[in-house]
């Protein structure tokens, strides 16, 4: 995932998110009106939320922090990344007794899954991991033929995966941790004893460019090719079947000028392959799956809770700023973003909030 014109950056993203204003709408399958109710209203980034024992927690990324959700609504804080830095993805194990969580160091750059196990602390340096092995080295990006754009796009106009790292979720799976790398487009395996390894590369993302976009981004000449962009998975969750479910932004732009391309992905664990079970989301940024086998996804661009149905999205909830979504302990919750200044600086909080 790289900030570039062409690409999408979470954090840009919640610059620009909208003010949080939870809303009622209709629930297609049964008439009836979603609502939601505010559980905690002081986070400001809530990029992930995850239940374990009974409890709620999350993980934000604005104050580094992974915090309980206390039942009078205030947190408790019971782990604290890299500061400057964020916190980004938090799991636990089935039994609770271990807890893991992402974190990137602004300062260093190290991007690490950090292992908790009663008192034993294990940290499994991705970054490096990232350095040494390059898993989606072998995907090749931008155009098939770069000539077209004349310079204009610089090193992306055609490129084969960089060494770039920036986890962003996390799960339990297998006895092991799956964190989904946002910037290594992959899913990495970190064992309690942190050794990792790939467990899968996700496939580039192709848009024809059509001539009013090839125009808009100074390159008229290649409308009419295929541009792969990176595919970004922001979340990973393991599904009724044992398989993985992966959300993916589309590396590019999801506004009218590309449209909603946002994916939601079922990964084999044991042989890596990946099947795109649905499309069409604008910022798909988190997934998750209930008992009864509904994906809901948090679409941070539309701005609303959808699920996936006939292969697209059907919104169920708008919920501006939403940025993760969490089936758990019987209920469906989201995350909504604060309001930011163009600085990125926040102007407000953001909310946890339970729906039903």
């Amino acid at each position: 995932m790289r900030p570039l014109r062409w690409t999408v950056a979470l954090t840009a993203a919640a610059a620009t998110a909208l003010a949080v204003a939870p809303a009622a709408s209709a629930d297609p399958d049964h008439g009836s009106p979603w609502r939601t109710r505010t559980l905690n209203s002081d986070v400001i980034a809530p990029f992930h939320l995850t239940t374990s024992q009974g409890s709620l927690y999350v993980a934000d990324g604005a104050t580094s922090t992974v915090s309980k959700i206390n039942r009078n609504g205030s947190l408790t804080t019971v782990a604290t990344g890299a500061q400057p830095g964020e916190v980004t993805g938090v799991a636990f194990s089935d039994n609770g007794a271990s807890m893991a969580y992402t974190g990137t160091d602004y300062v260093s750059g190290k991007a690490t899954l950090t292992i908790r196990t009663g008192k034993r602390t294990v940290v499994a340096d991705l970054s490096a991991f990232e350095a040494k092995r390059n898993p989606d080295k072998r995907n090749h990006y931008g155009l098939a033929d770069p000539t077209c754009a004349g310079g204009a796009l610089g090193p992306i106009a055609s490129y084969t995966g960089m060494v770039d790292s920036h986890p962003y979720a996390v799960t339990r799976w297998n006895g092991s941790w799956v964190v989904a790398d946002a910037a290594g487009n992959t899913l990495l395996r970190v064992r309690d004893n942190g050794a990792i390894s790939t467990l899968a590369v996700l496939p580039p993302q192709p848009l024809l460019v059509t001539p009013e976009f090839a125009q808009a981004n100074g390159v008229p000449d290649c409308a009419g090719q295929v541009y792969a962009f990176e595919p970004v998975p922001t979340d990973v969750e393991v599904g009724r079947d044992g398989r993985l479910l992966v959300s993916t932004l589309p590396g590019g732009p999801e506004d009218q000028s590309a449209g909603a391309r946002g994916s939601v992905y079922r990964v084999n664990p044991w042989s890596g392959a990946s099947t795109r079970v649905a499309t069409g989301f604008a910022g798909a940024t988190s997934l998750t799956e209930t008992a009864n086998g509904t994906i809901y996804v948090a679409e941070l661009f539309a701005g609303r809770v959808s699920m996936v149905k006939g292969g697209g999205p059907v919104g169920v909830v708008d919920l501006p700023g939403v940025v993760a979504v969490e089936a758990g302990n019987g209920h469906l919750y989201a995350g909504t973003l604060a309001p930011f200044d163009d600085q990125g600086n926040p102007t407000g909080t953001g909310s946890v909030v339970r729906l039903r």
